[in-house]
């Protein structure tokens, strides 16, 4: 076969079963068509023409492309223009309210405001900012702040008054409403049920607008190495039409990524846009949409919050809180007759479980839909499995669940779950990745972006060393090598995508999707794991990113 691009002279770890490394590539028609141990191939043994790109790596090392599993992508992409409320850079409450008072003053009275990335445990006050607060400064715009972890806001009185909220309403299903001492709203929102009766009525942006944020919000997937990525709940902030979004950014290839979509299992029900589909059915649409771009992973539910929330359902009560154990967000028989329907249909089931009493419940369901309906090879999710028990991890291997765990939670909140939430022995097993391990689990890591910054390296940095923000070791028993850590963000994520034969490592046939680094993350102190830089990006032997900074002839 002729070769249309020559990678040579670079540290090729392939990430394939036996770790091998090599010293040059070929790909033809965006396939690895040939490897070799030497920097640069025998002569007659690669067919290259005046047409072929070479391209001289200079000793970088290239990886295989990075598999991003869960996050929030099209979230990312319209929170890239919202007032940072995050810690740092404000490390109080009138912090905040400073900064949506100097964006107050740019906009025009009635327009929205919107926020995001405020956490309550890390501000000097220690709670939530409230409608007082926001009032002081907005008294002619409609405010909202979301949480860090996403499970909470804070509307002011405008927005609330917009929403048709008052004193006397009654808690929405799934989520509550914050009062006051005295009973009245304090603007807190308490899950997404109730964080959507507010948003539900900002002024919605044209699909053509998102399609293009979605596309910049692409940009800076790439540029971290990023070759194929999951949105972790289609339909989840803008209701249905982010399917739309996903569809036409992948089309018109402004998102250049291979792209897995996670469908809220709402629009699966009977009488909704997809009730009537099948998994097989479904993936199909998408496919012929996108010209196989894009992908469906599963149908997405949530069955608890957060951990720092107090949101999480836990089995025991909350360290600092003895009378608290989370809120599982379904009931029981429900939430299984749904999964039992949707795993009938051919549908992978994703469920974001933190607390290990929602872990308990959605393996409790998983297990019912598979005595009923027998099915080898599913690969049901478990997302986020923040607390999960070595049982836990048990279970799901007996069942044939994987799981995709949120590591870098060990340094965002590991010193609080330590001291606040979960006290030191529950911390201490927080994404018990070693203990996933030795039940021969499949699993792989996450940023749960924008949650948390998007960067596949620093999942990598924080399941190799879990160091919190306070500079301890969180669990050292828990820690993982360097190269279980990448094969987590690439073969692992290939073949929980059930793309493991076209992707996940650097193997003849497989996609020529790649991550250039500036160092070998297996050679260097696993400490600095984090600062390497992502040189360049392929994409079926195409650069996407840091094309220019190649040596090319």
């Amino acid at each position: 076969m002729k070769t249309d691009l020559l990678i040579k002279n670079a540290n090729v770890l392939t990430l394939d079963s036996q770790n091998s490394r090599a010293g040059s590539i070929a790909v033809t028609n965006g396939k690895i068509s040939g490897i070799w141990l030497e920097a640069d191939p025998p002569k007659h043994k690669i067919n290259t023409t005046a047409n072929t790109e070479v391209v001289d790596l200079n000793k970088y090392t290239i990886i295989p492309g990075f598999i991003e599993t869960h996050n929030h992508i099209l979230m990312y992409s319209q929170l890239r223009t919202h007032v940072d409320c995050s810690t740092p850079p404000n490390e109080s409450i009138s912090d905040i309210v400073k900064a949506i008072g100097n964006k107050a003053m740019e906009v025009e009275p009635g327009e929205w405001i919107e926020g995001f990335g405020y956490d309550d445990t890390l501000l000097y006050e220690k709670r939530h900012p409230t409608r007082y607060d926001l009032d002081k400064v907005s008294p002619n715009n409609p405010v909202i702040i979301k949480h860090i972890s996403w499970h909470f806001a804070v509307a002011n009185s405008i927005a609330l008054q917009m929403a048709g909220l008052n004193d006397k309403m009654s808690d929405p299903k799934g989520g509550h409403l914050g009062r006051d001492e005295k009973g009245r709203l304090n603007g807190v929102l308490f899950e997404l049920s109730a964080i959507n009766l507010v948003t539900e009525h900002i002024p919605k942006k044209t699909i053509k607008d998102l399609v293009k944020s979605l596309g910049k919000a692409s940009n800076d997937y790439v540029a971290q190495g990023i070759t194929t990525n999951t949105d972790a709940g289609i339909g989840f902030n803008g209701g249905i039409e982010e399917y739309q979004i996903h569809i036409e950014a992948a089309e018109k290839r402004l998102n250049p990524m291979r792209s897995q979509l996670m469908i809220m299992h709402h629009f699966l029900r009977e009488g909704e846009v997809f009730g009537n589909y099948t998994a097989k059915q479904l993936d199909d649409e998408i496919k012929q949409r996108t010209n196989g771009l894009a992908k469906l992973d599963s149908a997405k539910f949530f069955q608890d919050g957060s951990i720092q929330g107090l949101t999480g359902a836990l089995r025991k009560p909350y360290y600092k809180f003895p009378n608290v154990i989370g809120e599982l967000i379904h009931k029981q028989i429900p939430f299984t007759e749904e999964i039992v329907d949707l795993h009938k249909r051919g549908f992978r089931i994703a469920t974001h479980g933190n607390g290990d009493r929602a872990i308990e419940s959605i393996l409790d369901a998983y297990k019912e839909a598979l005595e009923k309906y027998p099915r080898t090879n599913h690969r049901h999710r478990i997302e986020h499995v923040q607390t999960a028990t070595f049982n836990d991890l048990i279970n799901m291997r007996t069942l044939g669940v994987a799981g995709s765990f949120f590591v870098n939670h060990v340094y965002y909140w590991g010193d609080r779950h330590e001291n606040v939430f979960l006290g030191p022995e529950r911390a201490r097993r927080i994404s018990p990745l070693a203990d996933a391990i030795k039940n021969h689990l499949l699993f792989t890591l996450h940023s749960d972006c924008p949650v948390t910054p998007i960067s596949p390296l620093f999942s990598v940095w924080a399941a190799v060393n879990r160091i919190t923000r306070e500079g301890k070791v969180l669990g050292a028993d828990q820690r993982i090598n360097v190269e279980t850590a990448l094969k987590a963000m690439t073969i692992n994520g290939a073949t929980l995508n059930f793309d493991e034969n076209r992707s996940g490592s650097i193997e003849l046939g497989k996609n020529a999707d790649f991550a250039i680094l500036e160092v070998d993350p297996t050679t260097i102190d696993p400490i600095e794991i984090k600062d390497i830089k992502v040189v360049a990006t392929f994409i079926g032997g195409r650069t996407v990113y840091g094309g220019e900074k190649l040596k090319t002839y």
